[in-house]
């Protein structure tokens, strides 16, 4: 993860990041709950359930590059399949990648994980 991005942005771009995976991950979730409640076929609810797992790491700021391509992937397939959503899907799939590109930010689970540590040197 170190090296997709070279740091972890903290701060007020960081803080951004956050707002940005919050509203993301949880529009994810929310359609992918919506749709267990509609009748739609397999192949579509499929879709809003991988979704909805991207959308879950992506707020969780667990694997975000790979989580925010799956998520774009999938929404512009929603898209394409299902036109009265169109511009919704479009918005979210714009969402995941932009994450995917920008990073997770300093406030995630990528960042505790994968970021710089700071050596400390022995005590004597």
């Amino acid at each position: 993860m170190q090296r997709l991005f070279s740091t972890f942005a903290d701060g007020w771009p960081g803080a951004g990041i956050l707002l940005l995976r919050m509203l993301a991950g949880s529009a994810l979730i929310c359609r992918g709950i919506a749709a267990t409640s509609v009748h739609a076929s397999a192949g579509l609810f499929a879709l809003h359930v991988l979704g909805a797992a991207g959308g879950i790491l992506i707020l969780g700021g667990l694997w975000t590059p790979v989580a925010g391509v799956l998520s774009g992937i999938v929404e512009v397939w929603i898209a394409f399949t299902q036109p009265t959503s169109q511009p919704f899907a479009l918005a979210l799939a714009t969402l995941g990648i932009s994450l995917a590109m920008i990073g997770p930010g300093a406030w995630s689970i990528d960042a505790r994980l994968y970021g710089r540590k700071q050596l400390l040197p022995p005590e004597l």
